[in-house]
């Protein structure tokens, strides 16, 4: 028969077959890709270099600083959280050497407001208002407390050594301090905590997913990138750097101020420009003798257009205003972990895409089953290629499955991986929007401050039903991050 007599099913079980093809290949190459960074850790994992050290939390707590250090963080509408990260902050960071800067808007008194209940009258706390309307962007917020930095700076006489970011949201750990004073001390430019999201009772498919990719990439990738000496992209939250690397970022720009105004995504390229400078970056992975992380903890969104925001946002500022931005580095190593940063419009692409074949093979099924079509024929090479694909996501989904386990215990892990398909849906919209938005800003359209709303802080936060299996694990949170005995 022709293929001008073909009919509709016919026409059909070509595309399907051409298209499992083409989705195939641009899965497994993917794949690969992580394959490659799997066994890069195993590799430092072996050697010794990818293990996690246990450290007194207690000894870093009571650390003396070696010069002066100020946290900076910036805040728009943060009124029902800002007072408990400061209160917090100040209450298990006692070194009298730490200066913290909260940047504040003329037009948003509720948040000023709160932010003076939180400092509860402690001289370390300045209060920074911009003098500008609000929002801007986060990182106008910053290039204002660098200024009042500054400012302190003459006034003392002597310079700061260290600088720490911080989200008006974050619940620091005690031990935080001292670990990257001590890293920054040992001659580290930058350096940067994990990150550790919180699991929220109630919302584990849309709240706790941030779980199992923060696990696994700070965990594992962000563990690579530093010990094969790659570039560190800064979280924006629980990082240092040294006041000599500001100081060398702020002299690169006209206005003498060390971040770009039009960013949006300040804290990733943070660590970066540091490193095109020749900076030493360090990723700081340590546990406290109670099997904690020394991490910086918060509760990320649980609304599905919340996370559809910020999201946009990272794939916005990373992926595509990245390539304009930052570019590529240099040499193959930087190329290869700016291409994984950049991978996300491609995988938002690709995963909408899989999703429609499978929209597609469900009806050729049922067209099967109703006698309209015949079995589409697989071709020895696609079903090599879908084998393959379907190995490595087993292999995709045992690490998923650890990495959160390792940290949240195994039903947190089990949910990762039921979780799975939900985050693919995320991934899709969020590339979406972020493409919709970068053209937008393309034609002129302005850069504001796409911030996420925050309700609840760790440190206030109720604890779940007794009954519940996150009951333990955050209790053990609460006690031990907020300075009380386990």
């Amino acid at each position: 028969m022709s293929f001008i007599d073909w009919n509709l099913w016919q026409w059909l079980a070509v595309v399907q077959h051409e298209l499992l093809l083409f989705a195939g290949v641009i899965f497994l190459i993917g794949a690969l890709d992580d394959l490659a960074l799997d066994f890069t850790w195993l590799w430092l994992r072996v050697k010794g270099r990818a293990k996690t050290p246990v450290v007194s939390r207690a000894e870093l707590q009571g650390r003396q600083l070696k010069g002066r250090t100020a946290v900076f963080i910036p805040a728009w509408q943060e009124a029902a959280v800002i007072g408990d990260t400061i209160a917090h902050m100040l209450g298990v960071w006692p070194q009298d050497e730490l200066r913290l800067y909260v940047g504040i808007y003329r037009n948003d008194p509720e948040t000023i407001q709160a932010a003076i209940r939180g400092a509860r009258g402690d001289a370390r706390l300045r209060l920074v208002i911009h003098d500008r309307a609000g929002p801007t962007t986060k990182a106008d917020c910053l290039n204002r407390l660098y200024e009042a930095m500054r400012d302190d700076e003459r006034r003392l006489g002597s310079p700061f050594s260290s600088v720490l970011f911080h989200d008006a949201e974050d619940m620091v750990d005690p031990g935080g301090l001292g670990l990257l004073e001590g890293a920054i001390a040992g001659g580290a430019d930058f350096a940067q905590l994990p990150v550790e999201p919180l699991p929220q009772e109630g919302r584990n498919w849309l709240g706790s997913h941030y779980c199992e990719e923060f696990a696994e990439a700070h965990g594992k990738a962000m563990v690579v990138r530093s010990e094969l000496g790659a570039a560190l992209p800064a979280a924006g939250v629980g990082c240092a750097v040294s006041r000599r690397s500001l100081q060398i970022l702020s002299r690169r720009r006209l206005d003498r101020k060390p971040f770009e105004p039009d960013s949006l995504t300040e804290d990733y390229e943070l660590g970066l420009a540091i490193a095109e400078d020749g900076g030493i970056c360090r990723f700081v992975r340590a546990r406290a003798e109670d099997d904690l992380l020394i991490a910086t903890r918060a509760y990320f969104p649980s609304g599905l257009e919340t996370i559809i925001r910020q999201k946009t946002r990272w794939v916005h500022g990373i992926a595509l205003q990245g390539w304009d931005r930052t570019g590529w580095g240099a040499g193959a190593l930087e190329l290869w972990m700016r291409a994984r940063d950049r991978r996300g419009p491609l995988t938002a692409l690709v995963l909408a895409l899989g999703y429609s074949l499978l929209a597609l093979i469900s009806l050729f099924w049922i067209a099967v089953a109703l006698g309209w079509a015949d079995h589409a024929p697989v071709t020895p090479l696609l079903a090599a290629l879908l084998m393959a694909n379907f190995v490595m996501f087993v292999w995709r989904s045992a690490w998923r499955f650890v990495f959160t386990a390792r940290n949240y215990g195994v039903r947190e892990g089990l949910l990762a991986v039921l979780r799975i398909p939900v985050t693919n849906v995320v991934a899709i919209m969020a590339g979406h929007r972020a493409i919709s938005a970068y053209a937008r800003n393309l034609s002129g359209r302005a850069i504001e401050w796409d911030k996420t709303p925050h309700s609840t802080h760790p440190a206030r936060a109720s604890l779940p039903n007794p009954a519940s299996p996150l009951a333990e694990r955050q209790g053990q949170f609460a006690r031990q991050l907020m300075g009380r005995p386990a």
